[in-house]
C-alpha cells in the first residue's frame, strides 16, 4: 500500500521536481510551493517510488492536501 505526501502549508505549486516512476529518498525536495511570497521546498517524508503526482504548477493547495502518492 502506498502513502501520500501532504502539503505542509497553503500556497501555490511553483514547480514539480519529480515524476511518476522516479525513486525518491527521504528528505529529497519534490516540489516548490509559494506561500506568503516565499518559495518553500517540500521534502519527501519517506523514500519510495512516485506512483502519481496529484498537482501541477499553478495549482492552489491547502495545508494537508495530498501532493503526490508513493508506491
Amino acid at each position: 500500500m502506498g502513502s501520500e505526501l501532504p502539503s505542509p502549508m497553503t500556497g501555490t505549486v511553483k514547480e514539480v521536481l519529480t515524476r511518476p516512476g522516479e525513486r525518491i529518498a527521504p528528505g529529497q525536495e519534490v516540489l516548490i510551493v509559494e506561500a506568503m511570497k516565499m518559495e518553500l521546498p517540500v521534502e519527501a517524508e519517506s523514500g519510495g517510488t512516485v506512483a502519481e503526482v496529484l498537482v501541477q504548477p499553478g495549482d492552489r493547495v491547502e495545508q494537508g492536501q495530498a501532493l503526490l502518492r508513493l508506491a
